[in-house]
């Protein structure tokens, strides 16, 4: 998604549960809700000590097919945090604040105000008591 298309960027923080207080800030990150995981580089990931968990494949807009290393991280933003899984970025790939970490924050897209607002209310199961 580009700049054009009502998307915008802002500032994160990634912060390595293992090693709670120690954060690393990215400015200028993309907020991409069309891209799942949030993408944060390799080198950021590692100053900190997050582990690589797992290998995952990514689909590119242009059909390619990327494989990188995730690992667990604690993301920043918005005055709120969450645990999520993260790509731990290469050269040449974007720095994306993703869907899955914009959920967690509960935290959505507001594409007049180009920010970040609380998306209210967390949705629950009810209870049907008779």
């Amino acid at each position: 998604m580009s700049d054009e298309m009502g998307t915008f960027r802002t500032t994160i923080e990634i912060e390595n549960p293992a090693r709670r207080g120690e954060r690393r800030t990215l400015e200028s990150v993309l907020v991409d809700t069309g891209a799942e995981l949030s993408w944060v580089p390799a080198a950021i990931l590692e100053s900190l000590g997050v582990e690589r968990d797992k290998r995952l494949r990514f689909r590119q807009a242009s059909g390619t097919v990327l494989e990188r290393w995730t690992g667990f991280a604690i993301v920043h933003a918005g005055g709120t945090r969450t645990a999520d899984d993260v790509v731990f970025g290469e050269s040449g790939d974007m720095v994306l604040l993703g869907a899955r970490s914009l959920e967690g924050l509960n935290l959505r897209v507001d594409p007049v105000l180009k920010q970040l607002v609380d998306a209210g209310p967390a949705p629950a199961a009810h209870a049907d008591v008779r």
